[in-house]
C-alpha cells in the first residue's frame, strides 16, 4: 500500500495544505504551529531535507507514487544507538486505515537493521488515541509521562513517552 523514500525538493508544496490544516497538525511538531506562509513552509522543508541528524522519508502510495505524509527518526545518536520516531500523515483520507502502523513498522525495521539502533522512542499527546494505538501495534510500550508538556489551543496536556528496544522488537 505504501512505500518510504527520500523526498524531493519540489515536493515541499505538498505540505502547504497539510500544515495549513489545524486538524492535521494538531498532534504534530510544535514548529508546525508557527508556520503560516508558503515561504515559511519552504524554508522548513529545505532545512528538513538537509538535516543530517534526522532520517526524513516521504510516505508514498505504491500504486500512484503520491506523497501522503512523512516519517522518520530524529535526534539520532550514534553513541547511544538511538533515535526518536515521528510521523505526519497529511492526507486525511488515509487516517484510520492502518497506514500509521505500517509506516511505523517500516521505520522500526530501518532503525534496528540498517542503522543498528538499540532504542527508538517517541512522544505522543495523551489525547491522540489513534497514534497510541498504532504505536502499540508496532511494538512500542509506555515508559512514562511528561506532565503538561504540550499546549494546543491554549490548553496544556500530557505527552506519553513510548519506546521499543531492539531486544524486544519483533519484525
Amino acid at each position: 500500500m505504501i512505500k518510504l523514500a527520500r523526498m524531493q525538493p519540489e515536493e515541499g508544496a505538498c505540505f502547504y495544505p497539510w500544515i495549513s490544516d489545524p486538524e492535521v497538525i494538531h498532534y504534530s511538531l510544535s514548529a508546525f504551529q508557527g508556520l503560516k506562509t508558503p515561504a515559511q513552509i519552504d524554508h522548513w522543508f529545505a532545512a528538513t531535507l538537509q538535516d543530517e541528524k534526522s532520517i526524513n522519508l516521504g510516505i508514498y502510495l505504491q500504486e500512484t507514487n503520491a506523497l501522503i505524509g512523512y516519517a522518520g527518526l530524529s535526534n539520532l545518536s550514534t553513541t547511544n544507538q538511538s533515535g526518536e520516531y515521528f510521523i505526519l500523515i497529511g492526507e486525511k483520507a488515509y487516517w484510520g486505515k492502518g497506514v500509521g502502523t505500517a509506516v511505523t513498522k517500516q521505520v522500526l525495521t530501518l532503525g534496528f537493521t540498517v542503522h543498528r539502533f538499540n532504542r527508538i522512542m517517541l512522544t505522543v499527546s495523551e489525547s491522540n488515541l489513534g497514534g497510541i494505538k498504532a504505536y502499540t501495534k508496532a511494538g512500542f510500550v509506555v515508559e512514562g509521562r511528561l506532565r503538561a508538556a504540550c499546549c494546543r489551543n491554549g490548553l496544556f496536556h500530557d505527552k506519553i513517552v513510548m519506546s521499543v528496544l531492539k531486544a524486544e522488537w519483533q519484525q
